[in-house]
């Protein structure tokens, strides 16, 4: 299973996040143990009042050419398995996420 599903507008990244790390990085894909495919993220910030959270849009934002205004968090605001939905042509948004194996 994709770790993305498109969607009318946009499509729907599902993700599994690692705060308070070295640097900020994209790790690739990984299979979780349920079977989902997730998009391994390290981020710098603390999660702390949201710090994680931007992080990780910044991050992604800047991997896929798109503005952070782009995406959002749609659920798992303080897990580490979130879900976020990113606007805009959903051919090249999953383009961009197949190059960032």
């Amino acid at each position: 299973m994709a770790p993305y599903r498109v969607e009318p507008g946009g499509l729907t990244l599902h993700l599994r996040v690692t705060p308070n790390a070295g640097l900020d990085r994209i790790e690739g894909f990984e299979t979780r143990d349920d079977g989902h495919e997730v998009l391994r993220l390290r981020v710098k910030a603390v999660p702390d009042k949201g710090k994680a959270n931007a992080a990780v849009i910044v991050l992604l934002a800047k991997a896929l050419g798109t503005s952070k205004s782009q995406i959002s968090v749609v659920s798992g605001d303080t897990a580490r398995q979130k879900t976020v939905f990113i606007a805009g042509d959903p051919g090249i948004l999953a383009a961009a996420v197949a190059k960032l194996i």
